[in-house]
């Protein structure tokens, strides 16, 4: 019992953080220069379940004392989840790597 959790244990995706509010999901670390942000722009019906249909992407930084507007520095929109997923990885990837 001597453990300490640092962090609250949440889904991963490709090694990176993912946690969801809502219809809005983040990807990635807030400790890292950036993160992706998912948002569900609108759902269809799928033998009885509600799939993501249009996935508003953007990646942000994640410094406070950026303006709210000038946090976002790319921005799409994805038909369905996982191209939007696929997107965010690579672009959240990226930025993480020139960052360093």
């Amino acid at each position: 019992m001597s453990e300490k959790k640092d962090e609250a244990q949440f889904p991963m995706y490709k090694g990176k953080p993912l946690v969801r509010s809502g219809d809005v999901l983040y990807y990635g670390s807030m400790k890292d220069k950036y993160v992706c942000r998912l948002e569900i722009k609108s759902k269809k019906k799928v033998n009885d379940m509600e799939v993501a249909d249009k996935v508003a992407i953007q990646l942000m930084l994640t410094d406070p004392a950026v303006r709210a507007r000038k946090q976002i520095v790319k921005t799409s929109e994805k038909p369905g989840l996982y191209l939007a997923m696929d997107i965010a990885d690579a672009w959240l990837t990226r930025a993480l790597s020139e960052a360093e």
